[in-house]
């Protein structure tokens, strides 16, 4: 079955603020879809779309990611919804045994995910892993980790619709790169779009450029201590926002992005009666996983 567009527009919320004129707004990509969540149901939408329009012999979705990965349980739901069997090629072998205890591998496992556990350096060889994974499957649909390809930024895409032409700032968090890389593509010729970086990575910009020739996008470092680490701060933001706007976000990716675009609210960053959108990437699975670790060593919850 073949991934379809939503009927009704996702819907634009206003964050109510007072700070200089700026009108400050959020884009619900988390309510596309109950399982394949935000821009990951983008990412996915052409590659799967477009391999099944091929009527492969053995179709097969194989793709990587970590223990947490929004990707691996989204690829898990779209494989599910679409009858395709997948294949995740999870980081970390000493996970093989303890895959019940994680709420993100065990909700991949009930979608029908098989999982294969490599270790650490096993998996920064990815290129050779695709290309071993490819001659034993050579029907199957390889995704890379994050999604990231040029069908996943043309699926970003349609995160952009009449809706979002108004704006002076589209705002998004970046990973790998893709979802940044859609909207500066194909965004409006005076907008500005700013990439909130969770990851410490310094070939994302030139990653970036390779998906898009517009020069129109700026990064920002937005990791608070690196990938995937969570400080109290952040917890405090996230609960303090979903209190006050009922909005949730989630603590590697949007809930990231969300207090850095305060901070810099407050910095003067934005020029006076300024519009900016920030799009909610979904991936609010992650919190159950967060919250595992945060009980572990007795810190505040995300609520």
């Amino acid at each position: 079955m073949l991934l379809k567009a939503p009927a009704e527009p996702i819907p634009i919320q206003e964050i109510s603020i007072q700070h200089k004129n700026i009108k400050l707004f959020i884009k619900r990509e988390d309510l596309i879809h109950p399982q394949i969540s935000g821009n990951k149901y983008w990412k996915l939408f052409f590659n799967i779309n477009n391999y099944l329009e091929k009527r492969p012999e053995n179709p097969y979705i194989i793709t990587f990611g970590g223990a947490f990965s929004n990707h691996i349980a989204a690829v898990s739901a779209a494989g599910n919804l679409s009858g395709i069997p997948t294949l995740g090629i999870i980081r970390g072998q000493e996970l093989e045994h303890k895959w019940r205890e994680n709420p993100t591998l065990l909700f991949a496992k009930r979608n029908g995910m098989n999982l294969k556990f490599v270790t650490r350096e096993e998996y920064r060889h990815k290129e050779k892993l695709t290309e071993f994974l490819q001659n034993e499957f050579p029907d199957a649909l390889i995704v890379p980790e994050g999604g990231t390809n040029e069908e996943a930024v043309h699926g970003v895409k349609m995160m952009l619709n009449d809706q979002t032409k108004d704006f002076d700032y589209l705002c998004t968090a970046v990973g790998t790169g893709g979802t940044v890389a859609g909207i500066a593509k194909f965004c409006e010729e005076d907008q500005k779009v700013i990439g909130f970086k969770v990851v410490d990575d310094d070939s994302l910009e030139n990653k970036i450029l390779e998906l898009t020739s517009r020069q129109n996008f700026n990064l920002i470092d937005s990791c608070f201590g690196g990938y995937g680490k969570i400080k109290d701060e952040n917890i405090r933001f996230i609960n303090d926002f979903k209190e006050k706007y009922g909005i949730p976000l989630e603590p590697v990716y949007t809930g990231k992005m969300m207090q850095k675009v305060f901070e810099l609210m407050d910095e003067g960053y934005f020029p006076e009666n300024s519009r900016v959108l920030c799009f909610h990437t979904g991936g609010l699975q992650g919190i159950e996983g967060a919250n595992l670790l945060l009980e572990k060593q007795n810190r505040n919850l995300i609520i």
